[in-house]
């Protein structure tokens, strides 16, 4: 078992992901969740006043007000890229079978809550979406709060199994490329990172 403490620096900004409006919220999560408990910590940390505008997505928040990243975004962001990387002959995510259960049950990123330090003003990125749809191309707008570069989060990494280390590390790497949060294939969410003590 290996445990990595990391510092991420976001080179790009980063957006929100979480809907401002609570009883979406609490919907969605209540439909991929059964854990009740779990429902009302996530609600209480988005905040009902977080937001006016109800398709703003947002960052959840402490209890003092700071905004973090669940744990569970760092998994994605680790399932997202392993499975780009898989694809690349000699790396480590090549080597994985079945990588989404192994990060389920192998690898563990903590505290719950990643708090965000260093992340100056909150701000607002609105972006166009387009779709093609039957009726013909769509288009409409998105906005997402938005914390500029520079901002750092730092946490544990735990391997359960000492092999799955270097590709812990590729993934972290990739970061420069490919971000966390959302409009990552825009380039936000990029990050630097460097193991701490």
């Amino acid at each position: 078992m290996k445990t990595l403490k990391v510092k991420l620096t976001f080179t790009e900004p980063i957006l929100g992901t979480s809907p401002s409006n609570e009883d979406i919220y609490r919907e969605y999560i209540g439909s991929k969740s059964p854990d009740a408990a779990t429902i009302e910590d996530e609600v209480e940390a988005l905040g009902a006043d977080a937001v006016a505008e109800k398709s703003m997505t947002v960052f959840p928040r402490t209890e003092d007000g700071k905004p973090f990243l669940y744990d569970y975004q760092i998994k994605g962001f680790f399932k997202d890229t392993c499975g780009g990387l898989r694809k690349v002959t000699g790396t480590a995510s090549s080597k994985i079978k079945a990588f989404k259960r192994e990060i389920d049950k192998l690898i563990f990123p903590s505290p719950r809550q990643i708090v965000f330090e260093n992340y100056g003003t909150i701000g607002e990125c609105q972006r166009p979406l387009r779709a093609q749809t039957a009726q013909g191309e769509r288009i409409s707008l998105a906005m997402s709060e938005e914390i500029p570069a520079g901002a750092t989060v730092t946490f544990e990494i735990m391997c359960l199994c000492d092999t799955h280390e270097d590709a812990v590390r590729e993934w972290l790497d990739y970061g420069q490329f490919s971000g966390i949060g959302q409009w990552r294939n825009s380039g936000k969410g990029r990050f630097a990172w460097e193991e701490i003590e």
